[in-house]
């Protein structure tokens, strides 16, 4: 065989197995996110209620039932209602009574699981108040005979509040077990993007800058939904957590410039591709984001070398870019100053 049909058989054959890993990534990225959404962020399980009354210690009472997150869809004028009074405060839900099934992967866990969930939610709840959390207060969260699972469940609830939500819950005081979170991109409303109201976007929004970057830093718009689909997010299905997401990914967030949602070039019928806006090239990076997959595929981002390399350079790029207008910022005060002695 010629020498150049070789060499093209060889680029093809490796062309074949990175779109393999690609779509074996994304798809494995996609069903550990909507594993996590649906068995440890989903609404605390139905009628569960934490009531202290005088001179009574607090019960929870577990209910089979769970509502599963990623497949739930609230009719008109329904909508689920919380309330936290306190670490044991009353934790209050109302559900419709046409909800979906139970998901199975929450049948699957154990009650460790299940308490991991209600801490997300007093968590999620102690987010968008912008109030720290202390060890103590998440005790009270967890029943007396779990208490000494307390490490094991808050790895859980943390993993959580990153894969689902992208918040990561940081120790800020060692000696008071103190915390506070941080978001892992700036969207408006502490992440919510509509007043306070809601949960946050953002770990949906790292999910799909990952996509984006697998598919070669453009990623076709069949292809979000090829991911989102398996995440069971469904265009025009209202999500419970990341509302009408058709608008959301190719409105709200293009928007705000963390998405650019343009048409494919020459195509009839059109067809769209997203890319990265300029807010999430200034927010966070191809490694930050790497990393974000690697972790909900418990694993390190050199295991995915071909996109670690491209991050790599992409570090070394921002870091000469960086250092570059700390020289020209250091220049234009230089001669400022010489401008101001010669005016002098």
């Amino acid at each position: 065989m010629p020498r150049g049909q070789k060499s093209e058989l060889r680029a093809r054959e490796k062309r074949r197995q990175a779109r393999s890993g690609t779509q074996g990534l994304t798809r494995a990225q996609a069903a550990a996110a909507e594993e996590e959404a649906a068995s440890s962020s989903s609404p605390p399980p139905l009628g569960v209620t934490t009531q202290r009354k005088p001179g009574a210690k607090s019960r929870s009472t577990l209910k089979s039932r769970q509502r599963a997150l990623g497949t739930t869809t609230k009719p008109a004028g329904v909508s689920p209602t919380r309330s936290y009074k306190g670490a044991k405060g009353k934790i209050e839900k109302k559900h419709s009574s046409s909800q979906a099934p139970v998901s199975a992967v929450w049948s699957r866990k154990g009650p460790l699981r299940k308490t991991a969930s209600v801490l997300v939610q007093f968590l999620m709840h102690m987010y968008k108040k912008k109030k720290p959390v202390m060890k103590a207060h998440m005790l009270k969260i967890i029943a007396k005979k779990y208490q000494n699972r307390y490490l094991e469940i808050l790895r859980r609830a943390s993993f959580s509040m990153e894969v689902v939500f992208g918040v990561d819950l940081k120790e800020v005081d060692p000696t008071k077990h103190s915390y506070t979170f941080v978001s892992k991109m700036a969207l408006p409303s502490n992440g919510t993007m509509s007043c306070g109201r809601g949960f946050p976007k953002t770990g949906l929004l790292m999910h799909l800058l990952g996509v984006i970057l697998m598919k070669g830093n453009c990623a076709t718009e069949e292809n979000v939904w090829e991911f989102l689909n398996k995440m069971r997010v469904y265009a025009g299905k209202r999500h419970f957590i990341f509302g009408e997401p058709k608008k959301l990914i190719t409105q709200d967030l293009v928007k705000l410039k963390y998405l650019e949602y343009r048409q494919v070039a020459n195509s009839d019928p059109a067809r769209y591709e997203f890319l990265w806006g300029p807010r999430a090239h200034a927010e966070t990076s191809k490694m930050k984001v790497l990393e974000f997959l690697a972790k909900i595929n418990h694993t390190v981002p050199s295991a995915f070398q071909s996109w670690y390399e491209e991050a790599l350079k992409d570090e070394e790029e921002r870091a000469q870019a960086s250092g570059c207008s700390s020289v020209l910022s250091g220049s234009s005060h230089t001669e400022s100053g010489a401008d101001s002695a010669l005016c002098g």
